[in-house]
């Protein structure tokens, strides 16, 4: 108390720069009656203490949101898993609580980092890094590979105590899986046809790594954004590419005319084959049956030859005065002999001068 007062009279002294005055006793109580209402012992104490008792009790409480797990830890170690909704754990030190969102779709972008709103991947507003982007194809090229891997929290407790970081875990797996598939690929297969074969690939491998790594997380998508040869190579690629595409056309081109021509070739020929399968059938009848004619005509003849002769001179001339295209004139023999000077032999040789 003799130390107090000392003091107190010193900055009277120092602030009036009079003489020292007498204490304030009124101030002295007051503070007095204060250290009495929070001594050991009194209500107030016991109130102030029960109060915080029942705030260290109550900070247990928490509540897991429908897309969240809670994971709960008993001096740091995992002890259970809650699910949605309001729950309570022990008290600090003694449990915490941790909520993981198990419904949320992670993504991680390697080769690149998006500026754009959402991170849509926008060749003018991203942010190049080659380190991770450049990779070595199985013919040794070298190719600029940017994509994007999309994951989710499959076990949590496997997710929160196996690894350490467990997004950049994913990130440098991933990074290692795509080396290993495009290394495995040409380099044409990279910038044409093979991408979605990479892109599956490095899914299932990603996936196997992470199950090794017990990293509780599930590989829902692995999508190539961008693929091409580096910068100081591109416009050669470029020539390449055109030149392998003028190849593609003219060979469609090519493709097109012959399908276009062998259908007509082969109508034409089966045209051909026909018509030669019909004369052949048709002359193969026709000499059966003028053979078959004539050995009848032949039998006649043995049996007859005088009638047989007759009858065909007969049908000889039948079928030549049928016809009306023949010039005909019927002499008798008398007449014969008298007029065969003035016959018109120029017009019946066909004007040939009487040949």
């Amino acid at each position: 108390m003799n130390w107090d007062w000392e003091k107190l009279q010193e900055k009277r002294q120092r602030q009036d720069g009079g003489p020292p005055q007498g204490p304030d006793f009124k101030d002295i109580n007051d503070r007095l009656k204060k250290f009495k209402l929070i001594r050991p012992g009194s209500g107030g104490a016991k109130l102030i203490f029960l109060a915080l008792v029942l705030l260290w009790a109550g900070s247990g409480i928490y509540i897991v949101e429908p897309d969240e797990v809670g994971v709960v830890q008993r001096f740091g170690a995992y002890d259970r898993i809650t699910g949605p909704g309001p729950h309570y754990h022990m008290p600090f030190p003694l449990e915490s609580v941790q909520t993981p969102r198990v419904t949320e779709i992670q993504r991680i972008e390697i080769g690149f980092r998006s500026r754009g709103r959402g991170g849509k991947f926008d060749q003018g507003n991203i942010r190049l890094v080659p380190d991770e982007a450049l990779m070595l194809t199985g013919d040794e090229n070298i190719v600029d590979v940017q994509f994007i891997v999309q994951f989710q929290i499959k076990d949590p407790k496997n997710y929160l105590f196996n690894v350490d970081n467990p997004v950049e875990t994913v990130k440098s797996a991933a990074e290692s899986a795509m080396r290993e598939v495009i290394g495995k690929n040409k380099i044409d297969s990279a910038l044409t046809s093979g991408k979605l074969e990479i892109q599956v690939q490095t899914m299932d491998l990603l996936q196997q790594i992470m199950d090794r790594y017990k990293a509780g997380v599930r590989i829902v998508a692995v999508q190539l954004q961008n693929v091409h040869p580096p910068n100081e190579v591109v416009e050669a690629f470029k020539d390449v590419a055109s030149a392998r595409e003028d190849k593609s056309r003219f060979i469609n081109e090519a493709d097109a005319y012959r399908n276009d021509l062998i259908p007509k070739a082969r109508g034409q020929a089966s045209v051909v084959i026909n018509d030669a399968q019909a004369y052949k059938e048709s002359a193969i009848l026709k000499a059966k049956g003028d053979a078959a004619r004539f050995k009848n005509v032949l039998r006649e003849y043995v049996k007859a030859p005088d009638i047989t002769r007759k009858r065909m001179y007969l049908e000889t001339m039948e079928e030549i005065l049928s016809d009306p295209t023949v010039r005909k004139m019927v002499l008798s023999d008398e007449a014969m002999r008298r007029a065969l000077p003035y016959l018109p032999l120029n017009q019946l040789g066909g004007g040939q001068g009487g040949k």
